[in-house]
This record gives structure tokens, sequence and C-alpha cells, in this order.
């Protein structure tokens, strides 16, 4: 059920739109007022998509200008008929630094004047989580003179804390990093103080203004912190969201709080499971590539020639000194049968052919887009030639024992130990990690901007990382979502999502909690889309 007008969404530090993207699929039940993202990039990812969203529902006539510009045949997205949706679109697509004075109050001058406080609201978004995530605070440690009390990311969710406080919505999803929960700043729980804050922020803030307090649930199993409650005594991993669980082919587990009004009657709702989709049900269908080539030309014959020379390096020590690896043999050679088909690498548009579309995916009806005749983003990165040779070494291993090899006794065969001083310490041992083909994906990381060697594709002739299109697919983001900026910058943004799918599932329990205080006089709408 969906209220008679669509549910107002305030959208901050939104990236390039997973979060928002999951509530705007559930069409009438949700709008976008507003969205807020800093980085230029991913507000450029964010505007375009706000634009395409704005032709669908409001002149889907001209949805072929979108198109144009995603099939490169026009260099903007928009013609003079368009005009005023491209320019609507950079009005919800707002790039704004929160917490800086002059954004914050554009951000409140757009919020009091296009927002209805009579009706439901509610706010999303997930502060940024570099000062929360494990790998954060490691580098963190390794600074001199860094002090945790003087980071301000520890205290950005105070700019979303502020827009509660000010404009309290019917409900809030806030997401971050499995990390937030140990976080510490001066010996204490940081993810105490949130709880505590959020479940009265007037009180926080220490500003007189409606006293409204909200009740946190977890949208896992429903319990529920109430202000007055001490946070040690709630089990805080109650508030983690294993992705996979949901249809999501990645194993991303992140702490997603879902805030309710004490004053509105909806009792807490829970997240549905649904059956496990693989890394392959995602991506098989992707057209295969080849990687380049980096520190040398890059050719097809120089990428063929290279990779065939480090199979049969590998396929000559596995025949006469590593006899208990011997059932690599096969996959290395049919890879090497494989890489002679191997010639393109990919581009930002890449063609589709008929053969693309034979064995839909699970999740068809959610990637695909039949007006979509290329690929977007699926381009393969550079990599070195020492680093072709643990990718194939290791996606065939994968494929022969159904799991990435791990470290210097795994990775022992002649010329696969990188140049790297603490290798055979332990800290490295998964620094090259294939995604296996039938399981969920690992966790799709911004790290995947810097290097793909935690992302190698599962097929051995290939040979190279995952694609932002392959990436994107394992975030569950559509196949006409066109990633902005270049491409270090594509991976980061994906990387740093919210899956818009698991975004959706969201959407619904929220939009199932306001219609039990705001019940629909028109008949129920059923969404269109089946997912299992």
């Amino acid at each position: 059920m969906h209220t008679a007008r669509p549910t107002q969404i305030i959208d901050l530090f939104a990236g390039p739109g997973g979060l928002g993207e999951g509530f705007s699929s559930l069409g009438r039940s949700f709008e976008i007022l507003v969205s807020a993202e800093m980085d230029s990039a991913a507000h450029q990812t964010l505007r375009l998509r706000a634009y395409y969203r704005l032709l669908k529902k409001h002149c889907p006539s001209h949805l072929e200008d979108y198109y144009a510009y995603c099939k490169g045949t026009s260099e903007q997205p928009w013609t003079p008929k368009t005009l005023p949706y491209w320019e609507a679109a950079a009005q919800e697509a707002r790039q704004l630094t929160l917490g800086d004075e002059e954004s914050n109050r554009e951000l409140d001058d757009v919020i009091t004047t296009s927002l209805d406080c009579s009706r439901p609201w509610v706010l999303i978004g997930g502060p940024p989580c570099q000062a929360y995530s494990l790998a954060g605070r490691s580098r963190n440690k390794g600074k001199v003179d860094y002090v945790a009390e003087e980071d301000h990311r520890h205290f950005l969710y105070k700019e979303y804390l502020r827009i509660i406080q000010r404009y309290t919505p019917s409900v809030f999803v806030m997401e971050n990093v499995k990390g937030i929960l140990s976080s510490k700043v001066a010996g204490k729980p940081v993810f105490h103080d949130i709880l505590r804050d959020l479940s009265f922020p007037d009180e926080a803030l220490g500003i007189q203004g409606s006293g409204e307090k909200y009740r946190i649930c977890s949208l896992v199993t429903g319990d529920t912190f109430h202000y007055g409650d001490d946070p040690r005594d709630f089990d805080a991993r109650k508030f983690i969201i294993r992705a996979e669980d949901h249809g999501i082919p990645q194993a991303r587990h992140r702490v997603i709080l879902l805030g309710i009004k004490e004053s509105l009657l909806s009792s807490p709702l829970t997240l549905g499971t649904r059956r496990s989709v693989s890394v392959m049900d995602a991506i098989g269908e992707i057209p295969p590539l080849r990687s380049k080539m980096t520190k040398q030309k890059d050719s097809v014959q120089s990428w063929q020639t290279t990779v065939s020379d480090h199979i049969d390096d590998l396929l000559a020590a596995l025949k006469h000194e590593f006899n208990h690896l011997n059932a690599l043999i096969p996959a290395l050679e049919q890879a090497k049968e494989d890489i002679k088909e191997r010639e393109s690498s990919g581009a930002l548009r890449y063609p589709k052919n008929q053969q693309d579309n034979l064995a839909p995916p699970p999740l068809s009806s959610w990637y695909r887009d039949e007006n979509l005749d290329i690929w977007l983003n699926h381009e393969a990165r550079g990599h070195m030639p020492d680093d072709l040779r643990r990718y194939i070494y290791a996606s065939a291993y994968a494929k022969s024992f159904g799991r990435s090899p791990k470290g210097h006794r795994e990775f022992c065969l002649p010329g696969l130990s990188p140049a790297h001083k603490n290798w055979k310490s332990g800290k490295f041992a998964d620094r090259f990690r294939v995604q296996l083909a039938h399981s969920p994906a690992t966790t799709v990381t911004s790290h995947i901007s810097k290097d793909g060697h935690y992302f190698i594709h599962p097929d051995p002739g290939q040979c190279r990382s995952l694609t932002v299109r392959e990436a994107a697919r394992l975030q569950t983001f559509p196949d006409n979502y066109f990633f902005q900026g270049n491409r270090t910058q594509q991976y980061h943004q994906v990387g740093n999502a919210v899956p818009p799918l698991l975004a959706r599932q969201i959407a619904e329990v929220v939009r199932d909690l306001i219609t039990q205080e705001t019940p629909d006089p028109e008949p129920h709408h059923q969404e269109n889309l089946s997912l299992d």
C-alpha cells in the first residue's frame, strides 16, 4: 500500500544514489525532494539518475534523450525539449559538503521551501565511514599525529542528527559500516553515543525543539532501542544486515538503523530473507574481456602472448615439481584456449550482441533495460605482467578447488610471490582474491578503485579484475545506471554505495510503516517487479 501522494524523501551523504534508487524504484510510493553529496563525480552520477527518473515519470516519450547520451550519439543528456527536466534534476541533486556553513544553509533553504512537514517524510543516508571502518582505523594508527577526537569524520553523523532534530522526519534510515560498532573516541564507544543521540535529538544537541523521541529498530530482529535504555545492555549486532541473506549477490554486512517517531503507533517490521544469488548469476551474461596491460605497450597480441607464456610456465612447474596441484592443469589448459578469443578490453560504452541475452540472470527484471543496446562502464583496467601471472593462477585455483588461494604457501609456484617484504608474514594472505563463481561475492569496497587484487574475475580465460559494470551488478545497480567521472571515480562510487535492491526492500518496510499511520484511500497498488 502507499499514500495518495508519494512520501517525501531527503537523502544525505547520497553518494551515487544507491539508497535513493531503492526508494525511488517503488514508483508512486516515494519521491526524492533533495539528495546531497559532496564528491563531484558522484554528484554528476546522482544528477544524471535524477534526470532519468524525472523523464521516466513525467516525460517518458523523451527518454530517448537519456539513451542517446548513454549510447554516445549525443554529447549531452538533454535537448531543448528536455532541458527543464535536466535543470529540475539539478534542483534535486545538490553538491553539498554537509558541515560547511554555506552548504548547510543551502540545504536548510531547500528543505524549508520544498518539504511539506504536515505529511509524513523520510530521511535516508549514510554519513562517511572512513573513520569507523577497520581499514580506516588501521591507517589512522600509522599516522603519528592522528588524534581521533580531532577527526571530524567521527562526528559527521551529527549533521544527519541536526536535520532530524530540526525537521523531525516520521522515519529515518541511517547506514554505516560494521566497524562503527567497535569504534572508540577517548576510550568510549562511538556507537553508544550515536544510539542515545538519535533516540532524543533535542537533548543530544542541547536545543529545545519538538521534544520528539525515536525508537531505533533492528530490521533483522525487530529489537528496539528506546530513549533511556542503556546502550551497554543492547546487542548492537542486531543492527547488522547481511546483504546475501536478502538476495544480493554479495556478502556485504552493514549497520542499518531504522528510526521511528515514538509518537507513531506503527509496529516495527523486519526484512524477509531471499534466496542466495551468486557472482555468476549476476555477471555471467556480461561479455568476456581481456585485461589491458601496464608497464609495457598494450595490444591484443602482447596480452595473449604474455598470458600464454605464464600458463606454459605454470603448467611446466605443475608437471615437474608441484604434483599436489595437478588439479589446476585442466583449468589452465582451457584458459590457454580461451585467451585466443579475447580481443576486446571493453569500453565506457560497449556494444551488446545477441548472445548477451541468452541466459537471463535471476534478477533479470531488475538489471535489464531493453531500450539499452550497450553495456555501460564495462572496461577492463590494466594490470602489470607479473600480476597477470598471479591472476591466471588464482582464478584457475579457485575454479579447480572452489576457493581462492591464500598466502605464500598456496602461491607457491615460481614467479607468483610479489616483491613485498611482509609477504610471508601472513598479514597479506588474502592479497589476491578471486570472487568465487557459485557464491555471493565478498564485500565490494571503495578499495576496488585502487587495484583489482581483491576482485579477480572467476573466469581464468579473462585473466583480469572486475569491471565497473560487473561490480555494479554485484551491488545490484540497474544496467541503465550510468556512472560518471573517470574509471577510478566510478569504482569508488560503486564501492561506497548501498545496494539499491537491498534499499528497495528497506523502502518496502518503511512504506508499510507509514501506511499503518496513514491508510491509503485508494485501492492497493501492487508494484510490478518479480525478483524471486
